[in-house]
């Protein structure tokens, strides 16, 4: 089984592990430095391993005439192109200071590259790539990404199987097998009916070598439900969208969660965690107690005189379960009694024998 790790935090395909979590900021900064800063602050403190930004220039992103694919109701901006254009004043001097100070506050900085200027300045700056799920047929920069021998976590909204192998062996063949691949429904925001997050099950199984996260576009009122049902299926990185004021109209401020979200739902997992327990059935050392005292044992039904061919009539079966196993009944069954034996006495190894 594979794993990758990302700064301090060692991910895995086991189950039930704390998952990697990532504050999705995107661009809910709207340009200030000061607000960006605060998401890092926010998410630090409620627990986040990751804080992510993304990374583009509108004119290197989208033609000038490509159409809104998001909710109207709630973004109205009718083009990608003028959508992106309000928000990309980040860069390079910017993304430095956020990762510094990311790094001063104790989270990994990623922010999601859109073309290949913004991969090539971020790389010195994070710690793995995110690629969204719109570029998992943009194989050219697939091949780029890879090649900077980093863990790449790769959305996988609106795709088929067979464009995530193609994506995957694009990827391995620049080296880089240190992939994984997160469930993403790429509606915004996502209709509850359609997060579909049981085709991480799916996923975990038709892509058994590879870590399995999920990235959330759904309305943070159930956030708690379906984020931990994802970690419950198999998804080890969670991705959410994250804002300092939900209230706020547009852009992704509306299916994202705030500090408080994050805080609860980190807690509602660490309460999964506690009674989740071991994922190899076994008995608990605080239940040999009630193996040796709840289960049963052979019992004398009445008294037997020593040299008796024990029948039915013979014997009862009743706790503790200190004596003889039920598990031996026909064995015992017309076997001869080696000793006198009392009403109800628990029976024991040697007190018959063969005839």
């Amino acid at each position: 089984m594979r794993e990758i790790s990302i700064g301090n935090c060692r991910i895995s395909k086991e189950l039930f592990i704390k998952p990697y979590i990532i504050a999705e900021a995107g661009v809910n900064h709207e340009g200030s430095i000061e607000k960006a800063k605060l998401m890092i602050k926010q998410a630090a403190a409620a627990g986040a391993n990751a804080i992510k930004f993304q990374t583009y220039k509108a004119e290197k992103l989208a033609s000038k005439n490509s159409p809104a694919y998001w909710d109207r109701t709630k973004e109205p901006t009718e083009s990608q192109y003028k959508l992106f254009k309000k928000y990309d004043a980040f860069w390079k001097k910017e993304y430095i200071e956020l990762a510094s100070y990311a790094t001063e506050t104790g989270i990994d900085f990623l922010s999601t590259p859109f073309d290949f200027e913004s991969a090539d300045f971020l790389d010195p700056l994070m710690p793995a790539f995110k690629i969204a799920s719109a570029d998992i047929t943009n194989l050219p920069f697939l091949k780029h990404i890879a090649k900077k021998g980093k863990p790449i976590l790769l959305s996988t909204g609106a795709s088929t199987i067979s464009e995530i192998w193609q994506a995957i062996e694009t990827m391995e063949s620049e080296g880089n097998d240190r992939i994984a691949l997160l469930h993403c429904v790429l509606n915004y925001p996502t209709p509850l009916e359609n997060a579909n997050i049981a085709m991480i099950s799916d996923m975990y199984s038709k892509f058994e070598d590879y870590i399995i996260g999920y990235s959330d576009h759904t309305l943070p009122d159930t956030m708690n439900e379906v984020l931990t049902s994802a970690w419950l299926l198999g998804a080890n990185i969670i991705e959410k969208h994250f804002t300092f004021d939900k209230n706020l109209p547009g852009n992704d401020h509306y299916h994202a969660m705030d500090e408080h979200d994050l805080r609860k739902f980190i807690q509602q997992l660490k309460i999964h965690r506690r009674f989740l327990g071991h994922t190899k059935k076994h008995f608990l050392e605080d239940e040999e107690i009630s193996r040796k005292n709840a289960r049963r044992s052979l019992v004398s039904k009445k008294a037997i005189p020593a040299g008796k061919v024990i029948d039915l009539e013979d014997i009862d079966i009743k706790r503790p379960g200190t004596g003889i196993s039920p598990e031996l009944y026909d064995i015992i069954i017309g076997s001869i009694a080696t000793r006198d034996i009392e009403e109800d006495e628990l029976l024991n190894f040697g007190d018959f024998k063969s005839k």
